[in-house]
């Protein structure tokens, strides 16, 4: 599909950007100490070259993205479900980091220590207390309403 000799092969050259290299400025800055001037001119040309093949990289690099993106739409598969995938993918992250599993504990502490608490036990008391009073009146109620409508009957 794509050949890495020929960088524009099939893809949008005009959606690239590149970074070029100013040949001009390059050439007017003086020669680095302990540098021959064949030593700085070769890498020069390496530093060319390198940028050269960042700029194929990059090209072979959206080629790809937009295949992948053509294969997962011929499969079905939706931007919601790759969504999907990476905030699993990411949660699962944040429950294995090391500031989650010690917040997890240290939360953990505090739960321990507020359930066990004289005021946590008084308070969880009352409130079971009141709900029981609270269902049996309901049901009472309840009861009333229903020997009405059986009365009215």
């Amino acid at each position: 599909d794509i050949n890495l000799n020929s960088p524009n092969k099939g893809l949008l050259s005009d959606s690239m950007t590149d970074v070029p290299v100013d040949t001009a400025v390059a050439a007017q800055t003086p020669a680095v100490e302990g540098l021959t001037e064949a030593e700085e001119e070769e890498l020069r040309a390496e530093l060319a070259k390198v940028e050269e093949e960042i700029v194929t990289l990059r090209q072979v690099l959206a080629a790809k993205e937009r295949h992948c993106a053509e294969l997962k739409r011929k499969l079905g598969l939706s931007a919601l479900e790759g969504l999907k995938q990476n905030l699993s993918r990411s949660w699962h992250d944040v429950q294995v980091s090391n500031a989650y599993m010690k917040t997890s504990e240290k939360l953990g502490e505090w739960n321990e220590k507020v359930t066990q608490s004289d005021l946590y036990k008084k308070t969880q008391e009352t409130l079971s207390q009141a709900g029981q009073k609270t269902s049996a009146a309901l049901s009472t109620v309840g009861s009333a309403i229903s020997r009405k409508l059986g009365d009215m009957r």
